[in-house]
């Protein structure tokens, strides 16, 4: 009995112990569904009696300081489906397909899909997509969605551009800034059954979405537009490989305006060719280098005023060269231009004058101003793949290199460091960051972030300034920058022509040519610089290419702006002489003193002259002659 009644306890005892061991799995099983699989297990659960499709958060607009939209949106529809809520899904095939220009087969295989939603079609325009909902088909569903648009067409391409299919920012603006033009999506939630068909009398939920910020920018979209149409006549005048300007407000850095010409529709951009997409929408005035020929010469001449190593009556002699390190460097006018005070030779460019300049100061002192100006490193402005430059090393610089650096050779800058920097130098002498965004802001109009110009440094006096400003006023009314005048206008200036270099040598017939300037004279406000590159012919000097075209623009503005004229006018006019068959020396010395400004091409006869004999031209103008040596 005892041996029997022992037994029975431990049976119990062992089954005690059993239910215990299975109450406790049980209770650490609900603990982890509950508290470890918990939110796993109800999102499954969201998943499975819920269905939820995307409401696509509107994009930020893009705007031009005046607050006129640059990148704006427009609405359109994505189509999804159920595949389980559609009904004769043949019938709703083809009825999609002739709705939306589809393949019936593909939109089949779609519907015949085991998915919970399927994608049937994207950026449907809202006329199609209100078309093919009255239908009222049982299992489709719409969405409001955005396509970016961009109400300038092909101007401000560069600067602005553009997004993907999901509006996710692809280059320019758009990409840099695209963390806050994307807005948060939001979603509709259906309560739907087991097999995904939603239920009668079920509830939707929304989760609205958030827009993205809006962005305004320091351009004008009017001189914008005016700097397109100088970059697009131009380019088309001179068969150019291209031509753009940038518009710096002097006092800010604010880029007023950035075009360039080829460009392409930002609405309809050839996505099928990616090399041509790239190269049209490359911002060169930023990303890319270049070198500068003579409007470097506004480098030169200021660093020699401020460090004191020329005064207003030095004389200067240029016989058509200079023999440095046993090199002989032309001027680029062969003949020379005889002797000349520092004003005459800014006006005349003479290349003697800047590498007298450069050999005074030297490569320390010269180097050291180049640094001050911005040269030889990326200014900082608000865009993606900003070029540096090119400064050769210090160390390595020989005294025929800093000759050469002298007069714009030797040396490779941006457009937008050239711009920036000799907007210092005649603003008084305040080197400012340059930027394009101004402000950012949110969607109900909140300001973000706004920018206040921002000073790096110093680079010249109050005093070197204005010694600057007279000198290339004086270019502009009297020398090779006359085609960029504007009748009672004061502009300042200084043209460039560079030749090109192709795998470490020049290359013939290829030139870049150029002009900066600035306007008002005596109290700037901005500056333009217009650049065409290998423009065709002969006809390539940057007095005659650039600067009319500088010109267009800064009279534009002035109109635009209502600044009223300070000068008079009181202009005087001669006929162009017939210079055919005369020495380059001869016809020169005969057109200067007629009161033209000369461009010569070669050293013989002269065969072919710009404009004809007989032309009625102003005094002051700049004209050509070639000869066929």
């Amino acid at each position: 009995m005892k041996t029997g009644s022992c037994t029975m306890r431990k049976r119990i005892l062992i089954a005690f112990i059993m239910l215990c061991v299975v109450f406790a799995a049980l209770f650490g099983r609900l603990f982890y569904l509950q508290i470890v699989d918990g939110k796993m297990l109800r999102s499954r659960a969201a998943e499975q009696w819920y269905r939820d499709l995307p409401l696509k958060a509107s994009r930020g607009k893009i705007l031009d300081r005046g607050g006129s939209v640059l990148a704006g949106n427009s609405d359109v529809f994505t189509l999804y489906a159920r595949p389980n809520a559609v009904k004769d899904k043949e019938n709703v095939a083809a009825e999609i397909a002739s709705a939306l220009e589809l393949d019936a087969e593909s939109v089949l295989k779609k519907l015949e899909s085991s998915v919970g939603e399927v994608t049937i079609k994207r950026k449907i325009d809202a006329e199609t997509a209100y078309a093919l909902r009255e239908k009222n088909i049982g299992g489709l569903y719409y969405t409001l969605d955005t396509e970016r648009n961009y109400p300038l067409g092909s101007t401000s391409s560069q600067i602005l551009g553009f997004t993907n299919i999901d509006n996710v920012g692809q280059s320019g603006l758009e990409s840099y800034y695209d963390k806050y033009l994307t807005g948060i999506d939001g979603y509709a939630y259906t309560t739907t059954d087991m097999a995904g068909r939603e239920v009668e009398g079920g509830v939707t939920r929304y989760v609205p979405s958030i827009p993205g910020c809006d962005v305004t920018l320091s351009v004008d979209m009017n001189i914008q537009s005016f700097a397109q149409s100088a970059v697009e006549t131009a380019a088309t005048e001179f068969s150019a490989r291209s031509a753009s300007m940038v518009v710096m407000d002097v006092n800010t850095g604010g880029i007023v305006a950035m075009a360039k010409s080829p460009s392409f529709d930002l609405n309809d951009p050839p996505r099928n060719d990616l090399d041509l997409l790239n190269e049209l929408s490359r911002n060169t005035m930023i990303v890319d280098m270049y070198e500068p020929g003579s409007t470097f010469k506004i480098f030169t001449t200021a660093a020699a005023i401020e460090a004191g190593v020329v005064s207003d009556n030095d004389s200067f002699y240029c016989a058509g060269s200079r023999t440095v390190d046993g090199q002989r460097i032309r001027c680029w006018r062969s003949i020379g231009h005889g002797s000349q005070h520092l004003a005459e030779g800014v006006k005349n460019s003479c290349n003697c004058v800047f590498m007298d300049l450069a050999l005074r100061l030297g490569t320390d002192r010269f180097y050291s101003a180049l640094d001050n100006f911005g040269l030889g490193k990326k200014t900082g402005v608000d865009f993606a793949g900003e070029s540096s430059g090119m400064l050769m090393n210090k160390s390595n610089v020989k005294t025929v290199d800093l000759a050469r650096i002298g007069f714009g050779q030797a040396v490779a800058v941006t457009p937008l460091q050239l711009i920036a920097g000799v907007s210092s130098i005649v603003n008084g002498g305040t080197l400012y960051k340059p930027y394009l965004v101004q402000k950012v802001s949110s969607y109900d109009g909140m300001t973000i972030a706004e920018r206040a110009p921002e000073v790096v440094r110093r680079t010249v006096s109050e005093a070197t300034s204005a010694r600057m400003r007279e000198y290339l006023l004086g270019v502009v009314q009297s020398g090779g920058g006359s085609k960029a005048g504007v009748d009672g206008y004061a502009i300042g200036g200084k043209t460039g022509t560079a030749q090109k270099y192709v795998n470490g040598g020049i290359a013939q017939g290829k030139y870049v040519s150029s002009f900066i300037g600035f306007a008002p004279a005596n109290d700037p406000k901005y500056a333009v610089l217009m650049i065409v590159d290998e423009p065709q012919g002969y006809m390539y000097y940057g007095s005659l290419v650039a600067a009319p075209y500088a010109g267009r623009v800064f009279k534009s503005i002035f109109e635009y702006e209502g600044i009223e004229p300070t000068l008079a006018v009181d202009k005087q006019y001669v006929l162009m002489p017939d210079v055919i068959g005369k020495s380059i020396a001869d016809a020169a010395a005969e057109l200067e003193a007629a009161g033209l400004n000369v461009e010569c091409i070669g050293e013989g006869e002269v065969i072919a002259q710009t404009p004809i004999a007989g032309t009625r031209i102003a005094v002051s103008d700049t004209v050509l002659i070639r000869s066929s040596e």
